[in-house]
């Protein structure tokens, strides 16, 4: 038997002359990496994937001149586990305390980030990288989980809700500090569109009609007030966008375009209610457009094999000529984007790329004992399975403390009235009501996930496979829920110490900060 050692040294040779071969045959250098990711959008509302009234010219060239993903996911729909899956390339429910928002990120957890700037890359990142979170230090060094902060230029936006820094010129910053002229990887880390919104920006600044709106999600009310919350948050993902335009154009400058890797993508879904948070497919499915003019072959493909965040780190890392677990990483689940690259084919192109899994633990705060609202699930070409191991739980969180794992908001505010003014309660119990055990979508005819199938007979052989699949992945990967040990999840600590035991606390009283929702999210009482 061959010791770990030399099967380490064996599999290394083969990966360098792999990689060595690929860069000759196509005669490329190590290439350098941008990583764009917008905050809190959901995959239908850029141009490129037929939204007319979100203008992303920046987006929608990276899909003209490289790849539109049509299936990309992340497998967890809220900020920081989210990201912690992609520096990692391991599913939440992998990542301990990470699988949580607001965790202490653990030590054991090395990032792609890190291990490129040990190895002869230049690393930074503009202002939000792994957040929210607590990051430690190892070795008396804080740990940089997506390389250096480059966030001194900035500048006067638009509305007082979009953030002042310049990404842009911070971008170029990180450019002209790389003085050993070193292969780079920059973080481009947006707040945008996140919430909170100027309150009709998109029309009064943005010049946006709340008739260029071709449908309202079925699960929303169709008013001007939810119509406006939509172009408020299109206005905020343009600026986004903007950005994006402005870093191409100086990487054209700097003739560095052609040998840069460009990822652009979001961390989770739109920040509205039943997308951000949840685990449907406004929660979900992530847009996802990937550039490489020396890289990609055919440029211009649309792509449908399923695609998950836990895939980036892989790729980037095979690209990079580095193997992660000899630079410390945990193994990484996620397998390499490589051969969608170098494909001459459109479409379907890996037949084993036919479903990806999703799930949650907690999030916001604002149940008791800081309890979360687990689910797994997954999602295939035709089908999404959920499942609910806490159904006795409210998903959004509890109506006396303001439905906290929902962000405040117009589109918010009007749903919870309606059912305050005894209107339609529908809208209500789809956004914010309890859920059964077991959730089954037909997504190719149901994209809302409104219609659940899952107590339809006709569907149960269906059902039982995808429940079955999903639970032998889960167990594959050592999932603590599958044997036993969810409560893992709950008894990790929620980092943020002013929100430790929010519940308890605000039922007693205590004045606490909710700066995320508004006063009148907050139910008189407990809802039966």
């Amino acid at each position: 038997m061959f010791s770990p050692k030399f099967r380490s040294i064996c599999f290394s040779g083969v990966l360098y002359l792999f990689l060595l071969s690929s860069c000759e045959k196509k005669n490329i250098k190590t290439p350098n990496i941008l990583f764009c990711l917008a905050d809190d959008a959901t995959f239908m509302h850029l141009g490129a994937y037929g939204c007319d009234w979100v203008n992303t010219p920046g987006f929608d060239r990276i899909a003209r001149e490289g790849i539109l993903f049509m299936n990309a996911y992340t497998p967890n729909a809220k900020c920081a586990p989210s990201r912690a899956a992609i520096l990692t390339g391991r599913n939440s429910w992998q990542l301990e305390e990470a699988g949580n928002h607001w965790p202490y990120f653990p030590d054991k957890f090395k990032t792609y980030a890190e291990v490129l700037t040990e190895n002869g890359y230049h690393v930074g990142h503009t202002l939000k990288g792994f957040a929210p979170g607590v990051v430690g230090e190892i070795n008396g060094k804080q740990r940089e989980l997506t390389g250096k902060a480059y966030n001194d230029f900035k500048l006067t936006p638009p509305t007082e809700a979009i953030a002042d820094n310049d990404y842009a010129a911070n971008f170029d910053a990180f450019l002209k500090d790389n003085k050993n002229e070193e292969p780079f990887c920059f973080w481009y880390g947006s707040v945008e569109p996140h919430r909170g919104y100027a309150f009709r920006s998109g029309i009064e600044k943005g010049g946006k009609n709340t008739s260029q709106i071709d449908k309202v999600p079925d699960f929303w009310p169709d008013t001007d007030s939810v119509r406006s919350d939509m172009l408020d948050y299109a206005f905020e993902l343009e600026w986004f966008d903007q950005h994006l335009v402005k870093m191409l154009d100086i990487l054209e400058e700097r003739g560095e375009l052609d040998n840069t890797i460009i990822v652009v993508t979001a961390d989770n879904g739109m920040p509205f209610p039943r997308a951000k948070g949840q685990a449907y497919e406004y929660s979900n499915h992530m847009p996802l457009a990937i550039m490489w003019p020396k890289g990609i072959s055919n440029p211009g493909r649309i792509v449908e094999d399923f695609v998950s965040f836990i895939d980036f780190a892989p790729t980037i890392l095979e690209l990079a000529g580095i193997n992660g677990e000899e630079k410390g990483m945990q193994p990484i689940t996620g397998k390499s984007l490589t051969n969608i690259f170098y494909s001459d084919k459109a479409g379907k192109i890996n037949p084993d790329r036919n479903a990806v899994l999703i799930g949650k633990e907690r999030h916001d705060i604002g149940r008791p004992n800081d309890w979360g609202y687990p689910i797994r699930g997954i999602v295939t070409e035709e089908y999404i399975y959920l499942h609910n191991f806490e159904p006795n739980r409210w998903p959004a969180g509890n109506p006396e403390t303001g439905y906290l794992n929902v962000d405040g908001g117009a589109t918010k505010s009007f749903i919870l009235n309606m059912r305050r003014q005894n209107a339609d309660m529908q809208y209500w119990q789809w956004n914010f009501g309890k859920r059964p055990q077991e959730e089954l979508y037909r997504i190719a005819d149901d994209p809302a996930c409104i219609s659940n199938l899952s107590d339809d007979e006709a569907f149960a052989t269906v059902k039982a496979g995808l429940k079955a699949d999903l639970f032998e992945r889960l167990e594959a990967e050592g999932d603590p829920r599958m044997f036993g040990e969810g409560h893992l999840f709950e008894e990790y600590e929620y980092a943020n110490k002013s929100g430790v035991n929010f519940y308890e606390r605000y039922m007693r009283g205590e004045d606490l900060n909710w700066g995320w929702v508004n006063d009148t999210d907050f139910e008189a009482g407990p809802i039966e």
